[in-house]
């Protein structure tokens, strides 16, 4: 497969892990890793406006998603004059790229060079690794993939093992969407394990679920991860009042303490790809400060200061 269309920020990353960068002609809107990948053709975009608070968005994408399937559309007219050998999608999730159906569509019926289709559904950390291997397959590079999954067991397992030397592990909530209110599923619970934690709201290897303050307050975490879908670092921060204005937050222990964190959710947690080792490694840093450190802090996460919470 020489000429490839990546539409999912994740397979763009696998497919680069794998040595094979140089053959993405296309990608979608929303692939911005490594460097240099914001120069390729974006074959998707939005159907709706992306600005404005988590509530407004959270409407406007159900608002789509009632008359649709996906809340992102195809250029078809782009992906033809491409002439990709391979196109590579998802069908985890509606929210998280352009859907299989659309894509499906427009191979069968307006692209020219009739690509295969290869489409990923990881919803949990064994779905993410069984993918990393199909990509490589359909690229002609198992022995690569191989040896990036083999790279990817080591780091987490030493991750891991420093945990376990530790052996206490905090009870953690980790939030993917502030308004409304939604846990972290799918291999964010693994991830949190591995780190040395325990979620106590997330459930491994089934999608984000929404979440009532009562539930989350119930919970009692000791530490409160924010990784909203999309949001980088200052984009969290500045939806934090959907949080902060709400009288549950100041009666969070995690919030009296100074036990808050905002993370690069878009870069990291939210892409089921290669850096969710890093994402593990950010949350060792978080859970055990002052004996594990991979240099993640400033860039990765930051510490809610208590006046901002």
């Amino acid at each position: 497969m020489n000429r490839v269309v990546s539409l999912l920020p994740s397979s763009t990353e696998i497919i680069h892990a794998l040595g094979c960068g140089e053959r993405i002609v296309g990608r979608s809107h929303e692939c911005d890793y490594p460097a240099g990948i914001t120069a390729l053709p974006p074959c998707t975009a939005p159907k709706f406006d992306t600005n404005g608070t988590s509530r407004e968005i959270d409407e406007r994408v159900k608002a789509v998603l009632q008359d649709a399937v996906s809340v992102y559309s195809v250029d078809t007219a782009l992906l033809d004059e491409l002439a990709p050998d391979l196109v590579v999608t998802q069908s985890q999730c509606e929210l998280c790229a352009v859907s299989l159906a659309d894509v499906q569509a427009a191979v069968r019926e307006l692209v020219r060079s009739r690509p295969e289709v290869l489409s990923l559904e990881p919803n949990e950390l064994k779905d993410v690794w069984r993918d990393i291997a199909s990509v490589a397959k359909a690229l002609g590079v198992s022995e690569s993939g191989d040896e990036l999954l083999s790279d990817l067991h080591e780091r987490l397992d030493a991750i891991a093992g420093r945990a376990r030397e530790i052996g206490r592990r905090p009870r953690v909530a980790c939030i993917e969407w502030y308004d409304p209110l939604m846990a972290a599923g799918n291999w964010v619970p693994e991830l949190v394990e591995i780190a040395g934690g325990e979620d106590v709201l997330g459930v491994r290897g089934e999608h984000s679920a929404w979440l009532e303050w009562e539930a989350l307050e119930e919970a009692k975490p000791e530490a409160v991860v924010l990784m909203p879908c999309g949001f980088d670092i200052a984009r969290s921060r500045r939806e934090l009042a959907a949080l902060t204005g709400r009288p549950e937050w100041m009666r969070l222990e995690a919030v009296q303490r100074g036990a808050v964190f905002v993370t690069d959710g878009n870069q990291f947690f939210n892409r089921p790809g290669p850096r969710l080792v890093e994402s593990a490694e950010i949350l060792a840093e978080i859970l055990h400060p002052d004996a594990i450190s991979f240099g993640h802090e400033g860039a990765g996460w930051e510490r809610l200061e208590a006046d901002a919470a």
